[in-house]
Order: structure tokens, then C-alpha cells, then sequence
């Protein structure tokens, strides 16, 4: 069916740290907060623990995916939105920090599928901007933080937008991280990359990608 992995499909061959620490966190607290039933063994005690811990990433997971389908349906122009002042917040702080017109238009949701044998679907991307001549790319992530706070953006980051500019055929796009603020609706936070950032975010996503390839035998 000529069939490609997602952008972060294949990033997913990449350890993280960061998060597989916080999910041992959140292990270690469902342990000392559940209760044991006296007539509970141990493996029944550990499954109810181990799918308790997932249960704050889930919710996390669902309130980011609500937000996305706001902003979507924000600049889709639909009325049905649940997140009205976020989409309203995302769509000004872009488009201020890009220096786009209110009648500039951002394509939204955007699937592509690149020969190099991957694929991806983009929050936001324009190819207009007097301050961008060869194109933005945009990805909207939703964290906890306040107006002021420090917001880190990380490698992987920086590499899925890396292949998503390369994936649209706009190598030398403008890329971003939006940050959405969860806990106090309105705040945006734009963390633009450099150009030699998002250079080098492309070569290492060439190295998971040529590794995901091998270990799943695609392609032969």
C-alpha cells in the first residue's frame, strides 16, 4: 500500500530520559497512594498500580488532543469550539511573532507523505510572510506554565519540525514551537528555532529514520 511511518513513529526508536523519569514518578506515587486489599496478590496489586500511573498521562494526552481540535476548527472557521479563547490567543501570538497579516492565510492540518519514506500531518504551516519568503512551519504543544515561566523546548522537538519542513518540501521554513498553556488559558509561549538548530535536528532525524528503516526491514 506504500505505507510510511509518522514523524514520530520513527523518533519514537530515540530514548527519552525526561519522560520515562516522569512515568516512573507517577509509578511510584500510584504504589504509595492505592490501597491494597488484604486479599489482593501481587501481580493484581501491580496491573491496578501500573494502569493508575497512566491515567494522569492520559488525561494529559486527551486535554492536548481537545485543544489541537480547537485550534483546528478555530482557523477552519467552524462555531462548535470548546477552546475558544486558547485558539484566539495561538492564532494572534503567531501570527505577531511572524510578522503575518490578519488575512494571511495558515494551512491547517496538513498531511504529507515525503519519497525519503515518512510521513506526518502539521498543525499549521504558511508560505506567506514578509518576514518569512520561504515559508513557517508551526507545531502547537500543550503544557503546564504561566505568563513568565520558563518554557524548554526540547530536542524532539526541534527534530519533528525539522522533518516537517523538509517533509513539505520547505526546507528553509521558519519553524516554531507553539506552547499552549493549560493552566492558565491565553498564554502562548513561541519558541522559534535557528536555522543551525533545525540543521541539525534534520541530520539527527535522518539517523533515526535510516535506523528505523533497517531494524524494520523496510522497504526490501
Amino acid at each position: 500500500m506504500d505505507l510510511v511511518p509518522s514523524v514520530t513513529t520513527v523518533m519514537k526508536v530515540a530514548a527519552k530520559p525526561a519522560l520515562e523519569a516522569w512515568k516512573m514518578e507517577q509509578m511510584l506515587l500510584a504504589a504509595l497512594t492505592l490501597p491494597r486489599s488484604p486479599t489482593e496478590d501481587e501481580k493484581s496489586f501491580i496491573a491496578r498500580v501500573v494502569a493508575d500511573s497512566k491515567e494522569t498521562g492520559k488525561r494529559a494526552a486527551d486535554r492536548g488532543t481537545q485543544i489541537h481540535e480547537s485550534i483546528e476548527k478555530y482557523f477552519l472557521g467552524h462555531s462548535d469550539i470548546k477552546h475558544v479563547d486558547i485558539s484566539k490567543a495561538f492564532d494572534e501570538s503567531t501570527r505577531k511573532h511572524f510578522g503575518l497579516r490578519g488575512t494571511d492565510p495558515w494551512v491547517v492540518e496538513a498531511s504529507f507523505s515525503s519519497p525519503m519514506g515518512f510521513g506526518g500531518k502539521v498543525d499549521l504551516y504558511s508560505g506567506i510572510g514578509k518576514d518569512a519568503p520561504m515559508g513557517i512551519v508551526v507545531d502547537a504543544k500543550t503544557k503546564e506554565f504561566a505568563l513568565g515561566d520558563s518554557v524548554v523546548a526540547y530536542d524532539e522537538h526541534l527534530m519533528q519540525l525539522a522533518a516537517y519542513r523538509n517533509g513539505l518540501n520547505m526546507p528553509e521554513a521558519r519553524c516554531a514551537n507553539a506552547f499552549v498553556s493549560v493552566t492558565h488559558p491565553g498564554v502562548i509561549h513561541i519558541h522559534e528555532w535557528s536555522e543551525e538548530d533545525l540543521q541539525r535536528g534534520w541530520k539527527m532525524f535522518q539517523a533515526l529514520l535510516d535506523y528505523w528503516k533497517l531494524k524494520n526491514k523496510f522497504g526490501e
